[in-house]
C-alpha cells in the first residue's frame, strides 16, 4: 500500500488526462482527416475584418509605436498563426503534464517515473513548437512532440490512477 499524499487529486488527475488524451486524439484525427492543420477551416483567416482599415487614433498611435518596436517585416504568410498555435499547443497541454509529475511525487511514484514524463514532456514541447513553427503541415518535430505528449498523458493518467488506487485501498 502506499502512503501518498494526494490519492483523491491523482484520481482525477489521472481521470481528467485520459479525457484529455481522448479529445486530443479526436481532434488530431479530424484535423487529418480534413487536411486543415490550423484553425478550424482555411477560411479562418481571410474572414477576419482588419483592424486597421479605418483605425481610431489610439490604434494608429500604437500600431505606428509596435511597427517601430518590431524585428522586421512577416517573412512568410501563415508564420503568425503557427507561432500562435505552437504556444496555445503548449498552453493546453503542459499544466496537465506538470499535474501528472507533482501527483506523482507526491504520492512518493518511483522517482524514475517522474524524471521519465518530465523529461519526456520537455522533448516533446519542444520537438512540436519546432515542428509547428517552421512548417505548416505535418513534420517531423509535430508528430513527434504529439506523439511523446500522448505517451506522457497516457503514462501520467495510468500511473496516477495506480498509486490513487493503492492509497485509497
Amino acid at each position: 500500500m502506499h502512503t501518498g499524499l494526494i490519492p483523491i487529486s491523482a484520481l482525477f488527475i489521472g481521470l481528467n488526462g485520459i479525457l484529455a488524451f481522448a479529445l486530443s486524439y479526436i481532434a488530431a484525427t479530424e484535423r487529418t482527416r480534413a487536411r486543415v492543420w490550423h484553425g478550424e477551416s482555411k477560411e479562418d483567416v481571410t474572414t477576419q475584418p482588419d483592424p486597421l482599415a479605418n483605425p481610431s487614433a489610439w490604434v494608429a498611435t500604437i500600431e505606428r509605436l509596435s511597427q517601430k518596436l518590431s524585428l522586421g517585416k512577416v517573412q512568410e504568410d501563415g508564420i503568425l498563426q503557427r507561432k500562435v498555435r505552437a504556444h496555445g499547443n503548449f498552453a493546453e497541454y503542459v499544466p496537465q503534464g506538470l499535474l501528472f509529475l507533482v501527483a506523482l511525487e507526491l504520492m512518493n511514484a518511483h522517482v524514475g517515473l517522474i524524471w521519465l514524463l518530465g523529461g519526456t514532456l520537455t522533448v516533446a514541447r519542444v520537438a512540436h513548437a519546432y515542428g509547428v513553427i517552421t512548417k505548416y503541415g505535418p513534420s517531423i518535430g509535430r508528430a513527434t512532440g504529439f506523439f511523446l505528449t500522448w505517451f506522457v498523458y497516457i503514462i501520467g493518467s495510468i500511473a496516477c490512477l495506480y498509486y490513487s488506487a493503492s492509497s485509497l485501498i
